[in-house]
């Protein structure tokens, strides 16, 4: 989709946190910094699964993840 045309000289529209078109993903330091706030400030926990080295955790915390949330659209099956 092209941006709207508008006229030299003409105040820019106004930006807004919804767009999320202009801002970049977040880097893995910033996401790191995100996960270590929200467990300090909310006790909520965020993983990436394959951090998980230990097989019997993963498959633990996938199987409660599924049962709170339902099946991951598209990720990886582990081999199923």
């Amino acid at each position: 989709m092209a941006p709207p045309m508008t006229l030299p000289g003409a105040p820019r529209p106004p930006r807004s946190s919804l767009d999320r078109g202009t801002r970049s993903p977040a880097s893995s330091p910033e996401m790191e910094a995100l996960r270590r706030r929200v467990w300090r400030d909310q006790g909520v926990v965020s993983l990436a699964l394959d951090d998980i080295t230990d097989p019997w955790l993963r498959q633990a915390v996938t199987n409660e993840a599924v049962r709170r949330w339902g099946p991951r659209n598209g990720g990886s099956n582990h081999g199923r």
